[in-house]
């Protein structure tokens, strides 16, 4: 069984954390579920909803980490210590995840540098510029790049766990799991719908 840890923080994005733990959570047979926090405790969402975590330091070594994003991660990018205590995580996980801006968390601690990933297309450029040294990838609906996930916007997050699911499981398990909670997967992960042709087209220019 792998230990499945989804960091949360106050102003993280409700549907990014809950989606993938809707997934994971019909298998427990699979992975053990558990929420987290830098320091524990209570943490609060952006849409208000109230979870109690454990901190951090008390999860196994050598899971899987999901980091969500959220308007929270604007005020997490600006701590040293808070990136440092979420590189020292990912650097023990055996896989990091990450959904929307959580992929912002990630590249500010300097692990995504020269690795390719995406994020929100809709706060693509803002995230590209405070990251330049990761090689992002405007269309794409997730990333992978070595034990690094990294998807799109909010619903991207679902499309990524399970994908994650079939690249460490079977495409089987990952069609069972959508079709058990009645969930449309988008199986290709190079096709971010919300991307325009334009955004691609000045990429290339």
């Amino acid at each position: 069984m792998k230990d499945f840890s989804i960091l949360l923080f106050d102003g993280f994005e409700t549907l990014d954390a809950m989606g993938p733990a809707e997934m994971i959570g019909v298998m427990p047979d699979a992975f053990r579920l558990r929420y987290c926090s830098l320091q524990g405790g209570i943490v609060t969402s952006d849409q208000g909803l109230r979870a109690d975590t454990v901190a951090a330091t008390e999860i196994p070594r050598g899971g899987i980490l999901l980091i969500p994003g959220g308007v929270g991660t604007r005020t997490l990018i600006q701590d040293a210590q808070a990136l440092g205590q979420i590189a020292a995580l990912s650097d023990a996980s055996e896989y990091t995840l990450t959904v929307c801006t959580g992929s912002l968390l990630l590249g500010k601690t300097g692990l995504l540098d020269g690795r390719e990933a995406t994020t929100n297309k809709l706060l693509f450029d803002l995230v590209a510029g405070l990251t330049p040294q990761v090689r992002w990838r405007r269309q794409a609906r997730w990333v992978v790049d070595g034990k690094y996930y990294t998807s799109s916007g909010v619903t991207a997050g679902m499309d990524m766990v399970l994908g994650f699911i079939s690249d460490t499981m079977s495409r089987e398990v990952a069609r069972n799991v959508a079709r058990e909670i009645e969930y449309l997967w988008n199986e290709d992960k190079t096709l971010d719908p919300f991307t325009t042709e334009k955004q691609v087209e000045e990429d290339v220019q």
